[in-house]
This record gives C-alpha cells, structure tokens and sequence, in this order.
C-alpha cells in the first residue's frame, strides 16, 4: 500500500488511526491489529541499522542462526523431537530481520487461525468424533480376533523352538 511517503510503518498508523475513529469499541481491535501488523523490515537496534556494515553483519549472524535452527527442526521431522516447532522458530529468527520471513509467519498465523476456527465448527467436531469411534470400534475388533485366534503369551512364557 503505497502512502506516499518514504518511512516505514507509516500504512500500519494510518490504518490504526482510522479504525480508532470508529469508536471505542473499535479502538481496542484496531491497537490489537496493530501490533499484529507491525511495518515489515529490519528489527535490529537503531545504532546498527545507521551503519551499513555493522546492520549487513547483523543480518548474516541472523541468517546463519535461523538456518542452524531451521535445519536442527529439518532434522527432528523423521527424528524424535518438535520439529515443526523448531522450524517455526527458526523462521521467527529471520523474521526478527527479513520482510519475507515476515511475512510467510502472517500467511502461517493465518492459516493457523482458521484451522482453528473451522476446528471449532459443531458438524466438524462431530465427524471428527465420529470418525475416532468408528475407528476405535475397528481396531478393538481386530485386536480381539488376533488374541482369540493366537492368544496372549507373554515374551517369558515362550517356549523354545
């Protein structure tokens, strides 16, 4: 959104300013969003961002600990441990100092809520709970053909073959 001027964040307080117009009721929605939809870019510290070298050092230290951190979460997938998490982590990282790191995290947290939402609905919750019965009821099934057809040994009482 182009507001006409060169600062950044600017479109995120002009978007504030008119919701907070509004009303009341509509100001606490509007703070909440904009902090949600803070201006995309750099959050490094003011003295490193005024010095081209330094904020380029900045960036390649961010980069290089994110993707330590994204591949760690890469690795886990198969492996055990939090994989997604770490990787999300990781991305949270980089979004600490690139728009696109930024703005895959928005999409992600979208897309999160309304999972969640739709998660939520009274038909969907339903199916879910009827599809895990159905599924339980099968599996309690073939478990009691398998222990009436073999039986249950346990791995001490087996005798020698």
């Amino acid at each position: 959104m182009n507001t006409g001027s060169n600062k950044r964040g600017e479109a995120a307080v002009a978007v504030g300013r008119a919701d907070r117009a509004e009303g009341a009721a509509t100001g606490e929605a509007a703070d909440r969003k904009e902090r949600e939809e803070r201006a995309l870019g750099s959050r490094a510290p003011q003295f490193i961002q005024a010095r081209r070298g330094l904020h380029i050092s900045w960036q390649v230290g961010v980069f290089v600990i994110g993707l330590a951190v994204v591949v760690a979460g890469v690795i886990m997938l198969p492996l055990p441990g939090p994989g997604w998490v770490v990787i999300f982590a990781g991305m949270a990282i980089w979004g600490t100092e690139f728009a696109w790191a930024q703005l895959v995290l928005r999409w992600t947290k979208r897309k999160v809520t309304e999972a969640a939402q739709r998660a939520l609905d009274p038909r969907v919750r339903r199916r879910n709970i009827i599809l895990t019965s159905i599924g339980l009821v099968i599996v309690a099934v073939l478990a009691g053909i398998y222990f009436y057809r073999f039986g249950l040994v346990m791995p001490w009482k087996i005798k020698d073959q």
